[in-house]
């Protein structure tokens, strides 16, 4: 028996993989969901997965996070992979934001990302040819980025977890704890108490209504509504639109294949914090950004902007669904991983602000890390590179800001 016990707050992706990490590292593991597995942000996401980001840790982070994926299908009962590897698409149409873009491509390449490639227009629509030549001035694209399958990952990993010994208890939200000299001993919910020699929080968006309930620091997490949106194909044939790579526009607006016949769209927007929401609230759709809201409602405006760039996009057959969840934003767009200031034995894995899903991986790598030191750590090792881990410790300046935010 494992000598080493641990509970996980949180049945989302972050949550199932952290749980599966600590016990291929012999802890004892209770995973605790509120509702059921995957209810909240992970069911919500529109799950792309890059390694086009704007810091060489990140970039690496995220290079061991697909290979990661790519293996999970091992863990998968049909062998299905979770990872669709259609690639990402940044276009540009503005040349300084054009020429950050390029040196971001060096400076990705330099990380390990050798399939990077900053594009011409020409370029761009000689590989793309739905996309306007004339909108844009270039794009960068990695084909080995793309989108994931999330309830395969929670579905599927929480039924390794327990096929590796751990407990996962649903409906079991925590409604407060116990402790001894500043540390956490057990939490308590409706089915019962819980005790652990460590905690960790991957409630994420629930994270600033968690925090009082153990004692932990609070800390700037915003949660937000953002909201995807279906678009029905047409004219388009359906392999070509299965192909296609998540793309983001110059404006900032963004689209993947849901599936052959159906184009997911979305856009960040800002949107007032919402730190009282419950779990049925995921669901509202505002009416201003409801598909059915008529054709002044947001999904429609970006539905033109979209067309303006990639013109086949506009003989598309209309919405067919509106779907919403909530980010947990932080001011630099990246998470906390580190112990909580306030109880020491307690890990926060929280504030994604949209990244929770391609992170999962590498936020199961750092959990595994600080629960084995028992405390923070400089850097991660991580595929034969050190990855600073100080863009996610608490207390930091927020002078790091990710750049590369959709």
């Amino acid at each position: 028996m494992p000598d080493r016990s641990a509970v996980v707050i949180g049945g989302g992706i972050s949550g199932v993989l952290t749980a599966r990490e600590l016990l291929r590292d012999a802890w004892a593991v209770t995973l605790l969901e509120g509702t059921h597995v995957g209810a909240g942000s992970s069911s919500r996401t529109a799950a792309g997965i890059r390694q086009q980001f704007s810091t060489t840790g990140t970039v690496r982070g995220m290079r061991y996070a697909v290979q990661y994926y790519k293996a999970f299908a091992a863990d998968v009962e049909d062998g299905s992979a979770p990872i669709v590897q259609n690639g990402y698409l940044f276009l540009y149409d503005d040349e300084a934001a054009w020429a950050d873009a390029q040196r971001r491509v060096t400076m990705q390449q330099r990380a390990g990302l050798t399939e990077v490639a900053a594009l011409s227009a020409d370029a761009v629509a000689a590989r793309f040819p739905w996309v306007d030549r004339g909108a844009v001035i270039g794009g960068t694209h990695c084909p080995s980025d793309g989108f994931l399958r999330p309830h395969l990952i929670y579905n599927e990993g929480a039924r390794r977890v327990r096929e590796l010994g751990g407990t996962v208890v649903q409906n079991a939200p925590v409604t407060g704890s116990s402790t001894a000299g500043g540390r956490l001993t057990a939490v308590r919910t409706p089915k019962g108490d819980f005790s652990a020699d460590l905690f960790l929080d991957c409630t994420n968006a629930w994270s600033p209504r968690l925090a009082p309930l153990l004692g932990a620091a609070p800390l700037p997490i915003a949660p937000r509504k953002r909201y995807l949106w279906f678009l029905a194909r047409d004219g388009m044939p359906p392999e070509t639109l299965a192909a296609m790579p998540l793309t983001i526009t110059p404006q900032g607006t963004y689209c993947r294949p849901e599936n052959p016949e159906t184009l997911m769209m979305g856009r960040k927007h800002e949107t007032t914090p919402d730190a009282a929401f419950s779990y049925d609230d995921q669901d509202q759709i505002a009416p201003a950004y409801s598909h059915t809201g008529g054709i002044d409602a947001v999904p429609f405006g970006l539905w033109a902007e979209l067309a303006e760039v990639l013109p086949p996009l506009g003989a598309f057959g209309g919405f067919n669904a509106t779907t919403s969840g909530y980010y947990a934003e932080t001011p630099d767009h990246n998470p906390f991983l580190a112990f909580d200031p306030a109880r020491p034995n307690l890990i926060r894995l929280v504030g994604f602000s949209g990244h929770g899903a391609m992170l999962g991986p590498f936020t199961a790598a750092a959990a595994r890390a600080l629960a084995d030191a028992g405390s923070d750590v400089p850097s991660l090792r991580l595929d034969g590179y050190d990855i600073p881990m100080d863009a996610f410790a608490i207390g930091r300046a927020f002078d790091a800001r990710e750049q590369m935010v959709i």
